[in-house]
């Protein structure tokens, strides 16, 4: 009986098991190799790495950290969670662990476009996702982003923090841009693109064209796909966790969910998807969890 397993291995669960494991619990990390953070190639906004750090490297590093304070790691995905009395069982390729916390950490899926040429440029890192994390780095460029609603149209209108160059590229049928969406991008001088996109054409490691028909090709510096995410909920879900609109599970200030003894952290609840924010989250959670876990030990004993 495990006192905690952490459901992910991005920043939210592995600063949870680091927490864990120096509050001397036992704390199984399971570990689907599927962290959105191990696909940023630099980030330069994580505090104390000013000339950045890349994302497998902070991972790796954060993974021996926890491993130092006790910390077990098995490789694979959770098959299936369910509350059995006080306690949680969960299945892990044919075999039976429980535990009797557990914290969800498995983040979220970006949604890419559907366009010849874009996986490769998503693989290199050439199509980005997130400009509060690498916005800085666009200062002065001519930026395209990829999107289909007024969610991409506040992006692009962020996006103009560093740079007046700015074309959304509208992949989405003409009525899921608003008018209201339209207007405030013609206020915010971007340029609205609603030809349909065919290729994403690469040289080498960098973005040479986005083609949008017979004759017509644009030359961005960077691209931001803006089509949102799918958040790795079915776990919880399953379980019998709420969500909240945007399929985020609901959490509590100590991001406990719906169940008590089941909590959540990271982006796979509502927040800024950032490093640095589901690494607060983490340290959240485990705290609580040792408290609860104490607070139950101490009952026990009468």
């Amino acid at each position: 009986m495990h006192d905690c397993v952490v459901v992910g291995a991005g920043p939210a669960g592995l600063t949870a098991a680091i927490y864990l494991g120096r509050f001397r619990r036992d704390v199984l990390v399971v570990d689907a190799g599927s962290s959105r953070a191990a696909r940023i190639p630099l980030s330069r906004n994580h505090p104390g790495f000013p000339d950045g750090v890349r994302g497998r490297d902070l991972l790796a590093r954060m993974r021996l950290q926890a491993e130092k304070y006790g910390a077990r790691f098995r490789d694979g995905r959770v098959e299936r969670l369910a509350r059995e009395g006080e306690d949680f069982r969960l299945d892990l390729a044919g075999e039976e662990i429980r535990a009797r916390t557990v914290l969800i950490a498995t983040g979220l899926i970006d949604i890419e476009p559907a366009i010849p040429g874009v996986q490769e440029a998503v693989a290199k890192g050439l199509i980005r996702i997130c400009p509060i994390c690498d916005g800085y780095e666009t200062i002065g460029q001519r930026v395209g982003v990829i999107g289909a609603d007024a969610h991409s149209a506040r992006e692009a209108m962020f996006i103009t923090t560093y740079t007046p160059k700015v074309a959304l590229i509208h992949v989405g049928a003409p009525q899921d841009l608003p008018a209201e969406a339209r207007e405030e991008l013609g206020f915010a001088g971007v340029e609205l693109i609603e030809t349909p996109i065919e290729s994403v054409v690469l040289d080498r490691e960098r973005i040479a064209a986005v083609c949008f028909g017979p004759g017509r090709r644009e030359v961005f510096d960077s691209l931001y796909a803006a089509l949102g995410v799918l958040p790795r909920n079915q776990l919880a879900v399953a379980a019998g966790a709420q969500l909240d609109e945007s399929g985020r599970l609901v959490v509590g200030e100590h991001q406990e969910t719906s169940i008590p003894g089941l909590y959540a952290a990271g982006d796979v609840v509502r927040g800024l998807n950032q490093i640095s924010t589901a690494e607060g989250e983490g340290a959240i959670a485990a705290t609580r969890i040792h408290n609860s876990l104490r607070e139950a030990e101490r009952h026990r004993r009468g």
